[in-house]
């Protein structure tokens, strides 16, 4: 019997389904937890390294602003080139430029040697998402995206909350130098496992027909390549872009700013900084799956797939609208109870608003709807980097920011459901 018979034989009622495709789902979540804790050393490290390297505000924000422009020509890229090349040879490429430019920040000494650091890991760390977003639609059918998307993205909020708890002690320990490299080697690591283990679904001969059978439930969908000028024709594209541009520059501003914020605003040490972040970021976490249960508990109760998408991202813009109390906090730990809420309803946003993708476009589109979207973000993250670096240096208020945080959300839902309305399937043939 050929293995497709099997498969159609294990899909039968009563059939038992393995448990293969969350260890892939696992890689996943290790990549995307590598890939914040090297994105965030800066962040943790930018109030004291700000003191020793002599840069002003407006230079971090450029310095900021370096790797945001990587991403998003990298975003712009990347989702194309791994839908060509195949999510393995994709995801090595990008691991192995970011691991090689996150070591490369311990050789940097001046604001143009940080700027040229940041903007080479920017251009690999830009291969993650859509890597991973399509290894999703590859390994999962479309009733576990949601989940399978929330906990691999959580792993955006573990990085975040490993970060502030090792790199002050090995930068307080060995040096700052000591921290980038360290992380650096970290992503080498998972990119030998990830040669040595995986492979694509009708590959891997581990995985039980059973299983591939319901990875294989949804309809079968043509494997032609969808050029962009193609994806960018329909609503359901530029629904993605809009949510990415007006909602992505926030969650920038966490991971480069809060750090500075805490230690402006509460005289927080290099030391003190952990537990607050650590606090924060654990509660991103939890929001990042819960947003993704949440959907899927929806579509369970019988809501519509737009209904349930776009109550549940409703409930996570409307955790972020109390951050704008934040910054009048006279108590670090309210400051911190309120900045937690916002992140979690972002990570629970996020792992929604990549579900739309293969929501609306089938999986041979995926990772190009993924990078377009992440550079439009990107774009954005660029253009709050810079405002904040002239803001922060000219009248030292947080409050704008905060303003655009609380609002951003409920403004890009509204976007959502006006070029979506309905969440349709874009049909790209022809």
């Amino acid at each position: 019997m050929s293995r497709a018979e099997q498969a159609l034989e294990a899909a039968a009622p009563g059939g038992r389904i393995g448990m293969y495709r969350w260890r892939v789902c696992a890689m996943l979540l290790a990549a995307t937890t590598i890939n914040y804790i090297d994105r965030q050393v800066l962040g943790v490290l930018a109030p004291f390294l700000q003191d020793e390297i002599g840069w002003n505000e407006i230079q971090y924000g450029y310095i900021v602003t370096a790797f945001q422009a990587a991403y998003a020509i990298g975003l712009l890229c990347t989702g194309a080139i791994i839908d060509k090349l195949g999510t393995r040879v994709g995801y090595a490429i990008a691991i192995s430029v970011w691991s090689l430019a996150a070591m490369s920040h311990s050789l940097a000494a001046s604001v143009v040697g940080f700027m040229l650091a940041r903007f080479m890991l920017g251009l690999g760390e830009a291969g993650n998402f859509p890597a991973a977003i399509k290894t999703v639609a590859e390994w999962f059918p479309r009733r576990e995206r949601a989940l399978a998307t929330g906990i691999f993205n959580s792993g955006s909020n573990i990085g975040a909350i490993v970060a502030p708890l090792m790199v002050p002690v090995i930068a307080v320990t060995w040096g700052w130098q000591a921290a980038f490299l360290f992380t650096g080697a970290l992503s080498a690591i998972w990119l030998v496992v990830w040669l040595l283990w995986y492979r694509a679904p009708e590959r891997q001969p581990k995985l039980a027909a059973a299983e591939l059978a319901h990875i294989r439930s949804d309809p079968p969908e043509p494997s032609v390549k969808v050029p962009w000028s193609r994806i960018l024709r329909h609503r359901q594209a530029w629904a993605f872009v809009a949510a990415k541009f007006i909602t992505d520059p926030i969650w920038w501003f966490f991971l480069f700013w809060l750090p500075k914020f805490l230690h402006a605003e509460y005289g927080l040490t290099l030391l003190g900084l952990g537990l607050p972040l650590i606090v924060i970021f654990v509660l991103a976490d939890v929001g990042s799956i819960a947003g993704g249960w949440l959907a899927g508990r929806f579509i369970k109760l019988g809501w519509s797939v737009n209904r349930a998408r776009k109550g549940a991202m409703l409930v996570c813009a409307l955790c972020v609208v109390p951050i704008v109390f934040a910054v009048q906090a006279d108590n670090l730990w309210l400051a911190v109870a309120l900045i937690g809420l916002a992140t979690a309803g972002h990570q629970g946003w996020s792992a929604n608003v990549f579900t739309l993708t293969s929501d609306m476009f089938p999986r041979r589109a995926v990772a190009s709807v993924v990078g377009i979207g992440g550079f439009a973000g990107a774009v954005g993250g660029m253009m709050i980097a810079t405002f904040t670096g002239f803001l922060l240096e000219t009248t030292g208020s947080y409050v704008p920011v905060f303003m655009m945080a609380g609002s951003a959300y409920l403004l890009a839902l509204l976007v959502v459901h006006l070029l979506a309305p309905r969440l349709e399937p874009a049909r790209l043939e022809g």
